[in-house]
């Protein structure tokens, strides 16, 4: 077997390869950067081939800019969308066997604080939900058309690969700073919203069962336990034997895009699914 992993220099990309080279599965690695198969998901061409060449069991689209500033807006717009319909189409055209997996966010759908699961409306609130809910439709499009396409709603996931742009590991960092005795002030805004601390390896488990069965073809993926970023700060300051009040700078002016973001997982859970990682175990892995 084998599969192409589209957006493989990520975190996801990396912890998916390692899991499906684990299964002995022969991945084709694609990206902008890194030492990959370079091309641009957007290219419809490049991607037909990539498609027609390895003739791929399954196809894997991660590639994204996992922000939600308007200023991302062709770039989402280009990789999620774009990517999307090319993946989509190629398969379409030359290998229809392929079992194709898309990456959904929890970021596309209404929020009013209650846990999230698959019946919970899409909201078009940034460019990037507006690329994800695009991408979404198009994969419902061509399921209707006889391709195997799975969608996974991805809630919060870290591991020590997260960019610093990410605030928890900016915090991570900030922690590991000061207990190498450099000084640190970092402002950092509301502190008291509360998400979900997955670490990616487990939610790349997730998705692999997803395509290996035939019943569910979309789940939101997350633990459904909600923990504050102040938790996340007291855990990765401890670590150290430290204060983080005596670093951090509340940004009082700072207004978050939610105050809470958790999902239901029932769904996934019943393929067999469960997260292994706590908060406390990521912590640890993303301060060594």
């Amino acid at each position: 077997m084998n599969a192409v992993i589209f957006g493989a220099n990520g975190q996801d990309g990396f912890y998916l390869s390692q899991l499906l080279e684990a299964q002995n599965v022969d991945v084709i690695g694609v990206s902008r950067s890194g030492d990959f198969v370079k091309g641009n998901v957007a290219d419809y061409e490049f991607v037909e081939e990539i498609i027609k060449s390895h003739q791929p069991d399954y196809v894997f689209h991660l590639a994204a800019n996992s922000t939600t500033r308007h200023n991302a807006l062709f770039e989402n717009h280009e990789t999620i969308s774009t990517g999307t319909i090319n993946i989509l189409e190629a398969v379409y055209r030359h290998n229809p066997e392929t079992k194709i997996f898309l990456s959904g966010s929890a970021m596309q759908f209404e929020n009013n604080g209650s846990p999230i699961d698959e019946n919970t409306p899409f909201a078009s609130l940034s460019p990037y939900a507006v690329s994800r809910i695009q991408s979404v439709y198009a994969g419902r499009y061509y399921r209707s058309l006889g391709l195997k396409v799975y969608v996974g709603y991805f809630f919060n996931h870290d591991s020590p690969l997260r960019t610093e742009q990410h605030v928890n590991q900016k915090i991570a960092l900030a922690a590991k700073t000061v207990a190498e005795g450099e000084n640190v002030n970092f402002e950092i805004g509301d502190i008291t919203v509360k998400k979900e601390f997955n670490f990616a390896g487990d939610l790349m488990e997730a998705i692999w069962i997803l395509v290996n069965q035939n019943d569910i073809f979309e789940a939101v993926i997350g633990s459904g336990e909600e923990h504050s970023i102040e938790e996340w700060l007291d855990l990765c300051f401890k670590n150290f034997d430290k204060n983080w009040r005596e670093f951090v700078t509340i940004k009082s002016e700072f207004r978050a895009e939610y105050k809470v973001l958790v999902s239901n997982p029932k769904l996934i859970k019943s393929l067999g699914w469960q997260p292994k990682t706590s908060i406390e175990e990521l912590a640890k892995m993303m301060l060594k």
